[in-house]
């Protein structure tokens, strides 16, 4: 599998370097996605350049963690620590004798709380293996 990648890696340098573009090593991981755990937890060996990629086993692309079987388990534990604290700041702003007002607390809600909710969930509420609770 890694003779694969890496002639792959060497065909995108190869472009990169065509359109002077540069790949940000630092940035750039290697991940194995398979239902079979051996397979998934095989350490790959992939070069750029003769410098060796770091392997995550979850790597977060576009803000969205990638499981090895793209349950995307992760990403939502995630998401629901984020979302709790946010309903939490807006439960401290919806005091009952002083409280913000309904359109200030729905505005504030809207912006804070459904946009990381809903962020990227066409993406990931459509996995079979996601379980939404």
């Amino acid at each position: 599998m890694e003779d694969g990648l890496n002639d792959d890696m060497g065909t995108l340098v190869t472009y990169f370097q065509r359109w002077r573009l540069q790949l940000n090593i630092g940035k750039t991981v290697a991940a194995a996605y398979h239902l079979s755990t051996r397979e998934a937890r095989r350490e790959l060996e992939v070069r750029v350049n003769n410098t060796f990629l770091e392997v995550q086993q979850a790597p977060k692309y576009l803000g969205v963690r990638l499981d090895r079987t793209l349950s995307f388990k992760q990403h939502l534990e995630e998401d629901k620590a984020k979302v709790t604290s946010r309903v939490a700041l807006i439960r401290r702003l919806a005091g009952t004798t002083w409280g913000a007002c309904a359109k200030t607390l729905r505005i504030s809600t809207q912006a804070l709380v459904f946009s990381a909710a809903e962020y990227c969930a066409p993406a990931w509420s459509r996995s079979p293996h996601a379980m939404v609770t």
